[in-house]
């Protein structure tokens, strides 16, 4: 029941938005980039104020990237799961590969942090008024972020390996 009400609230309030629910516990919703934003605040204001993943996809034959965020609702204080902490809220934006940028919700859910940071490192996305991108992985400086599609992993290897002489 509360899915269907959410969806119901949800398709009001984000009209243009793309709302779907698939599998029994997940809601998937897909918006344009300019309301995905106002879509996770609005959807922290209902109570889904666990933001437990932030993903990326590289969508290399559409030149975009798609950012993918899970939300759900915390379970309350009887130790009893109701049908909305259930619930795992899929919120999807694409975005340009050419200016891979796109604003921090750090603001909205403090712990993006380190995934926005992961994403930046891995893929090479900006997330505007992060305080602060620096790598949490990688040693190495990379021409392509690793993570995206185009990067040539056979080149790297043969690069960075490739000199190495052979132990006899």
């Amino acid at each position: 029941m509360i899915m269907e009400e959410l969806k119901s609230k949800l398709e009001k309030a984000f009209g243009s938005a793309k709302i779907s629910s698939n599998y029994s516990n997940n809601l998937a919703i897909e918006l344009d980039e300019t309301q995905a934003i106002s879509m996770l605040s609005y959807l922290k204001n209902l109570g889904y104020k666990h933001l437990a993943l932030i993903s990326c996809v590289d969508w290399i034959e559409d030149n975009q990237f798609e950012l993918v965020y899970v939300l759900s609702a915390y379970m309350p204080s009887d130790d009893s799961y109701s049908e909305k902490e259930k619930l795992n809220i899929i919120v999807k934006t694409r975005i340009s590969r050419e200016e891979a940028k796109y604003i921090s919700i750090i603001d909205i859910f403090e712990n993006a942090e380190p995934y926005e940071r992961e994403i930046h490192e891995l893929f090479g996305i900006h997330f505007e008024g992060h305080p602060r991108l620096t790598p949490l992985f990688l040693v190495l400086k990379y021409d392509k972020p690793p993570f995206r599609k185009d990067f040539d992993t056979r080149q790297f290897v043969d690069d960075y390996f490739g000199n190495i002489p052979p132990v006899e």
